[in-house]
């Protein structure tokens, strides 16, 4: 199996989501967090992350005549690489952009979900906005985001920090240009 298609599989998705930034969690943990997953599929795919190394245990504890393992995200395996995403069709572009929107739309609907959130107070934010760059800007902007994001991964919970969900999409919109341009 490809790392795209082990990455992009929904409930994959959403365990890798949930651990990114969680620092260590059990499978236990991971099922409290994502209620929705049977045991037996979680337990399924974490093994499958770890088999492919893209999850590590980080510990181990004994609990009821078994071991408990706490696993963490490989962060450095947790994507599809360059080449990968080159070598993919459009076909397996649309499938894995339409996994990473259900990821997105799944995330925003437990934070609706919760009796206490406030998207107003809370800072929730989802907008599109276009931008006219040359390839060398574009490059640079997308060097920029991801060193602000990977910046921001690096910090640690507490200290009045709240853990949020960044996802960004670039698209070109070549209809756009010629909208914008005129007939």
């Amino acid at each position: 199996m490809t790392t795209a298609d082990l990455l992009l599989h929904p409930v994959r998705l959403r365990i890798l989501q949930t651990l990114i930034g969680a620092g260590e969690l059990t499978t236990a943990q991971l099922r409290e967090r994502i209620p929705d997953v049977p045991p037996a599929t979680m337990y399924r795919h974490v093994a499958a992350l770890a088999q492919a190394g893209i999850l590590e245990v980080a510990g181990e504890r004994p609990v009821r005549g078994t071991v408990e393992r706490s696993y963490r995200v490989r962060q450095e395996k947790a994507l599809v690489d360059e080449d990968a995403r080159a070598a993919m069709t459009k076909d397996d572009h649309r499938r894995a952009f339409a996994v990473f929107a259900g990821a997105v739309l799944a995330d925003f609907d437990r934070y609706l979900a919760r009796d206490d959130a406030d998207p107003p107070r809370e800072g929730v934010l989802y907008r599109q906005g276009a931008v006219y760059v040359t390839e060398e800007e574009f490059a640079e902007l997308v060097d920029e985001l991801e060193a602000v994001v990977a910046r921001r991964a690096r910090t640690d919970p507490g200290d009045g920090r709240a853990r949020h969900i960044i996802s960004l999409v670039l698209v070109p919109d070549k209809d756009g240009e010629a909208a914008a341009s005129g007939p």
